[in-house]
């Protein structure tokens, strides 16, 4: 079952006795296990038929101990168990799983690691109740998602916003979803979000980003490039020179992808190079100012400058410095 099958059967009062929810995205088994926990039940039966455990307190013994409690004045038991990648021996929960009691819910939450699905264990827990796995969003995935969070709330974004938070926030839904709040908080139903709400109420700059410093190489803007270099320079910390050069590798490998696109159509593109349409454009500008052999030459200096900001072959040269030296080789 995927995360909107299990939250659609919990929300109509379907409970399956045993979910095992795995996988290297928390955020999705913390939303399963939070609603089970806050919407099961009243506050007057969790007193007595809700039981929270942690793996680093507990052990499986324990864990059906807890499973094969009877209800009282309930005609449900709630077991979740939160960090269970901590228990050992997780898979000696299979012989209570093989006859689960039905007024149990038994959650564990196992963060971070999967299980072999090819083992007597996972087939266990996906014939008996649910085996859901949280697979992590790729970057090129997380501009659709933040749009489609935002809908679902009744806010729109524009491509360039969705695309400043992802530079800045990365992958990581719940850290994407608090900064979220923070707009909605501040801003009415219906409003698109745009770069400038972004900088008022999370304090990402609009105007000096590794996206904005993507976009000035595009258009060769030899002076909005120095001006974004300079402030990162000045601000190193919260712009380190690793994370820039992983941006600029990002984006002229899908140049370089473009490239080689023998449709090279707007709607092709976009789906080749993992980006909004709205994008297209820019790499149709890019592929004009950046032929292959300069593509060459630029993934030569991207490994050069990422291997010096490590302190190879640099003994003094501040990551300023280097960030300086590299966006000048690329505009010349």
């Amino acid at each position: 079952m995927n995360f909107n099958d299990i939250i659609s059967e919990l929300k109509k009062k379907i409970y399956k006795p045993v979910y095992f929810l795995s996988g290297e995205e928390p955020y999705f088994i913390d939303l399963i296990s939070d609603f089970i926990e806050k919407k099961v039940m009243g506050d007057a039966e969790k007193e007595f038929n809700q039981t929270i455990l942690y793996g680093r307190d507990t052990d499986v013994a324990t864990i059906i101990g807890e499973a094969k409690r009877y209800p009282m004045m309930s005609d449900k038991m709630v077991v979740i168990v939160k960090e269970a990648q901590n228990i050992k021996n997780i898979e000696e929960l299979t012989s209570y799983i093989e006859n689960p009691l039905s007024s149990t819910i038994l959650v564990i939450c196992y963060k971070y690691k999967t299980l072999d699905k090819r083992k007597t264990f996972p087939k266990t827990v996906a014939k008996k109740g649910v085996l859901f796995e949280s697979v992590k969003l790729y970057e090129n995935k997380i501009p659709d998602w933040i749009e489609g969070y935002l809908k679902e709330r009744k806010y729109t974004v524009s491509p360039k916003s969705s695309q400043l938070l992802t530079e800045f926030l990365g992958v990581d839904l719940g850290k994407i979803v608090n900064e979220l709040e923070k707009l909605m908080i501040n801003l009415p139903e219906g409003t698109e979000i745009t770069p400038d709400h972004i900088q008022t109420n999370i304090g990402i700059s609009k105007d000096f980003n590794s996206f904005e410093l993507n976009n000035a190489l595009t258009k060769r803007d030899v002076l909005k490039a120095n001006r974004i270099v300079n402030y990162f320079a000045e601000n190193s910390k919260e712009h380190p020179l690793v994370l820039t050069i992983s941006s600029l590798h990002s984006f002229f490998v899908k140049l370089l992808r473009y490239h080689g696109l023998e449709d090279k159509s707007k709607e092709n593109a976009a789906k080749a190079l993992g980006v909004h349409p709205f994008y297209v454009n820019d790499y149709i500008a890019a592929a004009k100012n950046y032929p292959l052999t300069k593509l060459k030459e630029i993934f030569s200096w991207l490994r050069e400058y990422d291997l010096r900001s490590k302190g190879m072959d640099n003994l003094s040269a501040k990551d300023g410095e280097l960030l300086k030296e590299l966006v000048w080789k690329i505009l010349h």
